[in-house]
C-alpha cells in the first residue's frame, strides 16, 4: 500500500483538492491517506497532524493566489491592475471555495512563514494603490476595504447567499466599477503632493 512518490507537495496539493470538495474541516487523516493510497502513519513522515495539515493548505492558497494576482497585474497599470487583480482574486476564491475557506483563518497560524505569504500578496496590491497617487494612510485604508469587499462578496458567493435571479458576476462587476470612483475620489490633486 506504500507509495514511494509521495511527498509534502503531493500530499498538500491533495487536501486542498479534498478541501475544494468537501472542505477542510472534512478532511481527516485517514480520509486523506486512503484517497493517496497510503496507510495514514505515512503522512508524518511529510507533516506534524491535521492542524499542521490545515496550515499548509492555508499557505498553499495564499500562494496561489498571489501567483494569480501578479500574473493578473502584469502589462497593466492603475485602475486596470486594480480590476485585474480584483477579478483574479473572486475567479480563484470561487474556483477553490475550500482553500478559501481556510486562507480566512490565517491568523490562526502566527508564524514568520504565515506572514511573509500574507505580506507578499499584500505588497503586490500595495504597489499597485501607489501608483494612483493616493497618500499611504488611504492606501492601508483602501487594502482594507478591497479585501472585506472581496472576501466579503466571495463568501457570499461560494455559500450562494444571493437569493435574487440577477448574475452575481455582473454585480461583481458593478461593484468593481463603484470601488474604482471611490478610489479615484481619494487621489490627491497635482498641488497636495
Amino acid at each position: 500500500m506504500a507509495r514511494a512518490d509521495i511527498d509534502k507537495r503531493i500530499i498538500i496539493k491533495k487536501a486542498s483538492k479534498l478541501a475544494n470538495e468537501i472542505g477542510l474541516e472534512k478532511v481527516t487523516l485517514k480520509l486523506l491517506a486512503d484517497s493517496l493510497n497510503i496507510k495514514p502513519p505515512s503522512l508524518y513522515n511529510h507533516i506534524k497532524g491535521l492542524e499542521d495539515l490545515q496550515k499548509e493548505v492555508m499557505l498553499y492558497g495564499w500562494r496561489q493566489l498571489e501567483e494569480r494576482v501578479t500574473e493578473a497585474a502584469v502589462c497593466v497599470t492603475g485602475y486596470d491592475a486594480l480590476e485585474a487583480m480584483g477579478r483574479a482574486f473572486y475567479k480563484y476564491a470561487t474556483e477553490n471555495p475550500g482553500i478559501f475557506n481556510t486562507m480566512l483563518w490565517y491568523n490562526k497560524f502566527q508564524s514568520d512563514e504565515m506572514k511573509d505569504a500574507t505580506k507578499k500578496f499584500f505588497s503586490v496590491i500595495y504597489k499597485i494603490f501607489s501608483t494612483l497617487n493616493i497618500s499611504r494612510e488611504n492606501c492601508d485604508h483602501l487594502i482594507r476595504t478591497y479585501r472585506a469587499f472581496l472576501e466579503g462578496y466571495v463568501l457570499l458567493v461560494n455559500n450562494n447567499a444571493f437569493g435574487h435571479p440577477l448574475s452575481v458576476e455582473e454585480s461583481f462587476e458593478i461593484s468593481l466599477q463603484v470601488l474604482k470612483a471611490g478610489t479615484k475620489a481619494l487621489e490627491r490633486k497635482k498641488a497636495d503632493n
